[in-house]
């Protein structure tokens, strides 16, 4: 008699431990979603956009990593085109016998800079 006692008090206990635990779960994020991350509990309606897989994250940070190294590139491409012509009207004016310091860094920066758009394009694919 007394171990049905005991049994029966037991299962009150649980019962009301967890019907707390559930109140407590609906009025902070609803008890369907209280093991969801809190980005995909807030999701829809509260101005937070919903991540609903792991492949559509890796998708969106891959295309703003591309985005990303096209802006780079192409400023890149700008200062090349930039040097290129720095280093072509130098040459025009005083032949190609003698260059100055300044126009074989500026040679090595081209070189650099060449070799950095050569491999931005090759990750690009």
């Amino acid at each position: 008699m007394s171990r049905t006692l005991l049994l029966v008090a037991f299962v009150l206990l649980l019962l009301t431990l967890s019907r707390t635990s559930m109140a407590q779960g609906s009025t902070s994020a609803g008890s369907d979603s209280s093991h969801l991350p809190p980005l995909v509990v807030q999701g829809q309606g509260m101005n937070a956009p919903a991540v609903t897989s792991d492949d559509q994250v890796s998708q969106q940070l891959l295309q703003n990593y591309r985005k990303q190294r096209q802006v780079e590139l192409l400023r890149d491409a700008a200062k090349l085109h930039q040097l290129s012509g720095e280093l072509q009207e130098y040459l025009d004016k005083n032949g190609s016998t003698i260059l100055s310091i300044d126009m074989l860094k500026k040679a090595e920066a081209v070189e650099k800079l060449a070799h950095s758009v050569r491999t931005k394009m090759k990750e690009m694919r």
